[in-house]
């Protein structure tokens, strides 16, 4: 249980850095997801852009199975090795954005 709360700390922590990158205009909000009692983190832009209706999200992680799952990306930061970096194992991040039979070739996990 330890080392769950260790990972959604890491989660969190990562997110909210990231919430200060992405922040933009007033009729744009940076909204951080965190739902710890089924472990979905997600970071979204919500708003509008002019007449366009924004909806995007840019980060998705999740813990199953003890694991961090990155379900999504669409940052320039390398989300798997800020985890490394914050004492998280390789083999504890899955990368759930590349197809099952990439994961054994990326280095981190294969759940």
């Amino acid at each position: 249980m330890e080392r769950l709360e260790h990972y959604r700390q890491c989660i969190r922590k990562l997110l909210s850095q990231q919430t200060t990158v992405e922040e933009g205009s007033s009729d744009m909000e940076c909204q951080l997801i965190f739902d710890v009692e089924h472990d979905h983190y997600q970071l979204l832009n919500v708003g509008w852009q002019g007449l366009r209706r924004v909806y995007n999200c840019f980060v998705h992680l999740d813990i199953k199975d003890g694991k961090i799952w990155i379900q999504r990306n669409m940052t320039e930061v390398d989300i798997a090795q800020e985890l490394v970096e914050m004492g998280v194992p390789k083999e504890d991040i899955i990368l759930g954005l590349h197809p099952p039979y990439k994961r054994p070739y990326t280095g981190y996990g294969v759940a």
